[in-house]
């Protein structure tokens, strides 16, 4: 996930740092992590709509970030719009990006590639998921340098968080070094 800031002017900074980011992922690798399969079967329609960032493993393009969300929308098209916001509180603003993810094959299977920055992909493999009522999600870049851990609310139960932690470290993610996002700033 990566962030444009809202206030005019500071554009040029952040397209930077997305630039660097992108690079950074293998150069713009979309392929799952060796040894991860991507989440079958998967139905973009159950995973449409709002989404909290609970954990993260640090990036700069998110540093310093709270209240982080991202929100997924299917276009006529086929592609997927991205809707990553989170509150920077050095700055007291809300920061957005706008993206778009692509499947990278077939779309029953949750392998994406999302852009912010034109032409220059990352991967996006949901890994884990609540396929029962699509309320939590696991989800990798290309390496296991990225891991997000996403749900629907603002929180889970200690005995859920566990068990993602669990299944991360199985995984092979380094999860003594996951950041947990702050969510209690209401809605901007």
């Amino acid at each position: 996930m990566s962030y444009f800031p809202l206030p005019a002017g500071a554009h040029h900074r952040w397209a930077g740092l997305l630039l660097l980011f992108l690079f950074g992922l293998g150069a713009c690798s979309t392929a799952p992590p060796v040894g991860m399969t991507p989440v079958t079967p998967f139905d973009l329609t159950r995973y449409e709509g709002k989404w909290y960032e609970l954990a993260r493993l640090d990036h700069s393009f998110e540093r310093g970030l709270s209240d982080v969300s991202a929100t997924y929308r299917a276009q006529p098209d086929g592609s997927v719009e991205v809707i990553n916001r989170g509150y920077d509180s050095e700055r007291k603003d809300w920061q957005q990006a706008v993206g778009r993810a692509l499947f990278t094959g077939d779309p029953n299977r949750a392998s994406l590639k999302v852009s912010f920055f034109g032409p220059f992909y990352g991967g996006y493999h949901v890994v884990a998921l609540d396929q029962q009522n699509y309320r939590w999600a696991m989800v990798a870049g290309p390496n296991r340098d990225y891991l997000w851990i996403l749900a629907r609310e603002k929180q889970i139960s200690a005995d859920l968080r566990d068990r993602l932690l669990s299944q991360a470290r199985t995984l092979g993610f380094a999860v003594e070094q996951l950041i947990w996002v702050d969510q209690t700033r209401q809605d901007g």
